[in-house]
């Protein structure tokens, strides 16, 4: 099949068969994607509360690691490349520690960043609870982070073998903890202003 300008059109593949080039291909169009296990997901771009929260979060995150010198914290948009089960995943923020940052390229992250950072809204809470929940435990990130808005939660999950463990929720009024950033104290008030 070609197009009016001769050049051949490209099909979009079926779901299971997704690729990083044809991910590649796919418009800028205020949408976010992402493939995992070869499906195409497709999500909108975030609403506001979530970019607030993004923004609190990144900068705390990015002083407390820029202090200690411990590695590299980057918020979305960025593609994270999970091997073959996902090509490429955005979370909202990830960190890598400085002993890992050569899986750190120019264009984005090829490997398993040490904590990835989730952010609910309505469009993802199930993929990010879920799908994303196992993919994570499974490619081996360290330490995951659920933020949920509408809760105010933040939760922190620890890997322990192929699994997640709790490691603590916390909420306004609380100082939120770390595993992998132990020195790190986080002012839930700070998250969730009003």
């Amino acid at each position: 099949i070609k197009t009016p300008n001769g050049h051949a059109a490209w099909t979009p593949p079926p779901d299971g068969a997704w690729t990083y080039e044809d991910y590649a291909r796919l418009p800028d169009n205020g949408f976010r994607y992402e493939v995992i296990d070869g499906a195409l997901v497709m999500s909108p771009a975030p609403l506001m509360g979530h970019q607030l929260i993004s923004a609190a979060l990144m900068s705390a995150m990015r002083a407390y690691v820029r202090r200690h010198r411990l590695g590299i914290i980057v918020a979305a948009p960025v593609d994270v490349l999970l091997g073959g089960r996902a090509t490429p995943v955005q979370p909202d923020i990830v960190f890598v520690t400085r002993d890992r940052l050569p899986i750190v390229g120019r264009e984005r992250i090829e490997g398993t960043p040490d904590l990835v950072v989730e952010i609910l809204s309505r469009s993802t809470a199930a993929r990010d609870r879920g799908l994303k929940f196992d993919l994570y435990a499974a490619t081996g990130v360290r330490e995951y982070w659920l933020v949920d808005p509408e809760e105010r939660t933040l939760e922190v999950f620890v890997l322990r073998g192929q699994a997640y463990a709790p490691w603590g929720c916390y909420r306004p009024g609380e100082v939120a903890a770390s595993e992998l950033l132990p020195g790190m104290k986080l002012k839930m008030k700070d998250l969730f202003e009003d």
